[in-house]
């Protein structure tokens, strides 16, 4: 069997592909989230790495849960007590967004089909979103009688805002993709044909800029979401204080007074 998560690199730009096909890129095994979790600490760990693209392979960017695992309960939940079930949740699938939101390395979910569940929770993961016009987005869990289990509960609102997210949360519905783009879930709609050169495209222009910097305001940017204003200021200013001291802070500060493109070294 092929592994889980399809790891390719292009320079500073690491696109990971769910190869599951077959199921629709369902995540049910313990071992698909330690693939996860395993190339996510790979990448945070390579700082010559400055984006990532998350994307499916075949029709669809992922189902979530795999239904029939669910029902005859082989896969990693539920276990056969709820004491087990809520373990497995703890050791499987809820290890992916503790590891991928706080990823430092900015991330691209490219949704080419169905994000469905934890699907959709995996792309809300991804600090940014683009959409193929054959994508179709749904917050699921009550179809199916239970509750997000995956970090949905925090993810989605921070990126529909409450009020959608909890219509999405409460009916299942299905969402397409210029419904997506209309309430923000997505920044924009391609041609399904179009889906990877878009995402790439965006990596490519955020891979060029000063990795250390792209790290830090993406830590940024995560820490503001739940700290009181005066905290970030001191947060920001620890951060400024080490990055002013980068050889690529200096680069860039010379290659915009002699206008020219700067040449940044990782330093």
């Amino acid at each position: 069997m092929e592994d889980f998560l399809k790891i390719e690199r292009d320079g500073p730009v690491v696109t990971l592909t769910i190869n599951r096909p077959d199921t629709r890129n369902a995540i049910s095994e313990v071992s698909d989230c330690d693939a996860f979790v395993a190339a996510v600490e790979d990448i945070q760990n390579d700082h010559s790495i400055a984006a990532v693209i998350l994307t499916g392979a075949g029709t669809a960017f992922s189902a979530g849960g795999n239904l029939k695992k669910m029902l005859d309960r082989s896969g990693f939940a539920p276990g056969k007590t709820p004491i087990e079930t809520r373990n497995s949740y703890r050791r499987a699938i809820q290890r992916i967004p503790l590891a991928l939101y706080n990823l430092e390395v900015p991330t691209i979910a490219a949704v080419n089909g169905p994000a469905i569940g934890a699907g959709l929770d995996l792309a809300c993961m991804c600090d940014i979103r683009v959409a193929a016009d054959s994508a179709s987005f749904a917050e699921s869990f009550v179809k199916v009688g239970i509750v997000p289990g995956d970090g949905g509960a925090f993810l989605l609102p921070r990126v529909v805002g409450m009020s959608k997210a909890l219509e999405m949360s409460f009916t299942g519905a299905m969402l397409d993709a210029p419904a997506a783009l209309a309430c923000g879930l997505v920044s924009r709609v391609v041609p399904a044909a179009e889906l990877l050169p878009a995402a790439r495209e965006i990596a490519t222009k955020i891979a060029r800029q000063p990795v250390h910097a792209l790290r830090l305001t993406k830590r940024l940017l995560r820490e503001g979401q739940h700290m009181q204003l005066a905290s970030l200021l001191e947060l920001s200013a620890a951060y400024q204080a080490i990055i002013h001291e980068t050889e690529d802070h200096r680069e860039a500060v010379t290659a915009m007074l002699e206008k020219r493109a700067p040449a940044f070294t990782g330093r």
